[in-house]
């Protein structure tokens, strides 16, 4: 029966896109939410997540098209699987972990406790579900929210320009020395400068 949401404390098999390896923080979130959406449904989920994962949360921030940043650091990270009728939505949250490998962090700096995993998950269920159900998706908030525009990236193979928005569709819009692209997935960089 869907929709079904799932929320765990830890994974132990859990992966991230193109199979990056999984590390379980101290606290985590690991929650999936599936659902039945209309074969025509092309909105982007993983984006509609990001949304969801800020109300749930404070101080976060997105980073194109599926982290959850802190102070500019990555605390989470969004995964989709869909087909014609069905998608399923994952969204994993590191909550406290004092001893993180570098380039990640957490969203608190004392143990939240043993519940709180299971408070988020059902936030973000529930904002996720209250997206899906409504027309279309906020793109404007989403782009109000997304640290990527305006930095300058990079990503496979080969590409670099500076992202100048977020279509309606979801796709990351660059302006490169070629003209205006738009990416529809993979990892960008930001370029930091010095």
């Amino acid at each position: 029966m869907l929709p079904l949401l799932v929320i765990a404390a830890a994974q132990t098999e859990g992966r991230g896109r193109s199979g990056a390896i999984w590390h379980n923080a101290d606290r985590a979130l690991a929650v999936s939410l599936a659902f039945h959406h209309a074969d025509d449904d092309d909105r982007p989920f993983s984006l509609m997540a990001g949304l969801a994962a800020l109300a749930a949360t404070d101080g976060t921030e997105l980073k194109w098209p599926n982290d959850v940043l802190r102070a500019g650091v990555k605390v989470g990270g969004i995964l989709v699987e869909r087909n014609e009728e069905t998608a399923v939505v994952g969204l994993g949250l590191n909550l406290w972990w004092p001893d993180a490998p570098e380039g990640s962090g957490a969203l608190y700096e004392v143990d939240p406790g043993e519940e709180r995993h299971a408070e988020i998950g059902s936030l973000w269920g529930a904002e996720l579900m209250e997206l899906v159900e409504s027309d279309g998706w906020p793109v404007a908030d989403y782009r109000s929210s997304c640290v990527t525009l305006g930095k300058e990236i990079t990503w496979e193979p080969g590409g670099r320009g500076r992202a100048i928005d977020v279509a309606d569709d979801g796709a990351l819009v660059v302006d490169t020395d070629s003209g205006v692209e738009k990416i529809y997935s993979g990892a960008i960089r930001h370029i930091r400068r010095l």
